[in-house]
């Protein structure tokens, strides 16, 4: 198979969101607000149990008032926002206005960081010819995030599935994302880090490539075996 197009996921394959930790204090800076570090850690890592973090852990618990809006969440804008603050406001915070700035805060271009190798696929991958297209479950704009950080100059389209009110593994969404690149999916690549999500675009006809969703010191090179797929 000739791969003429790439499909990457965006959290957890091109990018991965700041620590639960850095996600709080960055907030409670921005509205002038000092926890003591025990308390800071503590309040973070409950919030990360709780899945309050987009890009970050799953619930460890749903609640059940929330699990008709989780599993749809990523169908649009208002539902995302929805059920990450209902998440949050699981854990007791110092300040109400916490909630939506926390999740205002992971809207950012400073929250988010490439992972070490992600301009160089995608810079590869354009001088090689191959189009590329970032496909997302995500319920806000991430093209901001790849412009901050100097990507978005290798993208040549944005499928984002609030947008379009449908997720993946829903096909729907990856053959959006071929009819934008002008390609087959036979001659498609899908590469992304959920199984369960990203893996739906085989059920178009697309070659999928699972990367590991790790921190960014741990993963230097894992997108690179991308470039090997294309020989």
């Amino acid at each position: 198979m000739a791969i003429k197009g790439v499909l990457f996921d965006f959290s957890g394959t091109l990018f991965r969101i700041e620590s639960a930790q850095d996600w709080l204090r960055a907030t409670l800076d921005a509205r002038g607000i000092s926890l003591p570090e025990p308390e800071l850690a503590g309040c973070a890592q409950e919030l990360m149990d709780a899945g309050a973090l987009p890009g970050g852990d799953l619930p460890k618990l749903l609640p059940a008032h929330l699990a008709g809006g989780w599993a749809i969440r990523d169908k649009s804008a208002e539902l995302h926002r929805a059920a990450y603050t209902g998440l949050a406001r699981q854990v007791e915070l110092p300040d109400p206005g916490l909630y939506d700035a926390l999740y205002d805060r992971h809207m950012t271009p400073a929250a988010w960081q490439p992972y070490p190798d992600a301009a160089e696929v995608l810079s590869t991958l354009r001088e090689r010819g191959v189009r590329v297209a970032v496909v997302s479950n995500i319920g806000w704009d991430l093209r901001p995030v790849l412009r901050a950080h100097e990507l978005d100059v290798w993208v040549d389209a944005y499928v984002l599935s609030f947008e379009h009110g449908v997720q993946k593994p829903d096909v729907r969404l990856f053959r959006t994302a071929c009819e934008a690149l002008g390609q087959d999916p036979a001659d498609v690549l899908m590469v992304g880090d959920d199984p369960a999500a990203d893996g739906g675009a085989v059920n178009l006809g697309c070659a999928v490539h699972f990367v590991d969703h790790l921190p960014v010191g741990e993963r230097p090179a894992g997108l690179r075996p991308v470039l090997g797929l294309l020989e």
